[in-house]
């Protein structure tokens, strides 16, 4: 008994540093393991430590966690608890980077907007078409995804950008879309859309500043290679 007392004791000390160095010097100087067992729940038969160690063993990185459906998390152990957490704090991390984004003019601060959009559409396993609307001074409206699709694409109406566009009094608009397969290189099928989409925003006079493609290391600008 002596034994399981000293372990638990051993293990609630780990926990509790992580805590307190987190709280003295900051989150940056804890490992993954660290950080991710503040996030969760303890229980009675595994420390938050060495399930946080079992869980980025079991799946490989942290990315990889964070990444999966909670049937499949479920499946590898992970308490819906637990599961509710994690995904929680991934959305404050993409609402984060959603209000440095529109902290200011799109233009000028194109580093947030694609670290938003990677955060938001790199590890999905499916293809997102969304726009970010702007005003007459480039200043972010909202993003909107506007479209899902499988793994091999999505149908984009540009008829519901431009739609959207007009009810969002928008000047200007990023579109923006992922590619599940990681690369980020445009497809003909992109150049397509974007340039239907650019014809039709046209009508309204309604500018397209750009299209990113966030891929997985990686978002690519039609603007910078010359495709608008």
């Amino acid at each position: 008994m002596s034994n399981v007392n000293t372990t638990l004791t051993t293990r609630s000390y780990l926990r509790a540093n992580a805590r307190t160095r987190l709280l003295s010097s900051g989150a940056s100087g804890l490992s993954e393991v660290e950080l991710l067992s503040l996030l969760l729940p303890s229980s009675g038969k595994q420390s938050p430590h060495d399930k946080a160690t079992e869980l980025l063993v079991e799946f490989g990185s942290l990315r990889a966690l964070l990444s999966v459906d909670q049937e499949v998390a479920a499946s590898r152990g992970v308490s819906s608890a637990a599961f509710a957490t994690l995904q929680a704090a991934l959305e404050l991390t993409r609402r984060h980077y959603e209000e440095l984004m529109m902290s200011g003019p799109a233009l000028t601060n194109p580093r947030a907007t694609r670290d938003y959009l990677r955060v938001r559409l790199r590890d999905l396993g499916h293809e997102v078409f969304g726009v970010i609307y702007l005003d007459n001074r480039n200043r972010v409206i909202k993003f909107v995804e506007l479209f899902r699709g499988t793994i091999d694409g999505a149908t984009v109406h540009p008829r519901e950008v431009v739609k959207n566009a007009l009810a969002h009094n928008a000047a200007a608009v990023i579109l923006t879309h992922n590619h599940p397969s990681g690369v980020a290189e445009p497809s003909q099928a992109d150049e397509l859309i974007t340039r239907r989409i650019k014809e039709a925003l046209a009508t309204g006079d309604i500018r397209v500043l750009d299209h990113l493609v966030v891929g997985d290391g990686h978002v690519e600008s039609f603007a910078e290679r010359g495709l608008l």
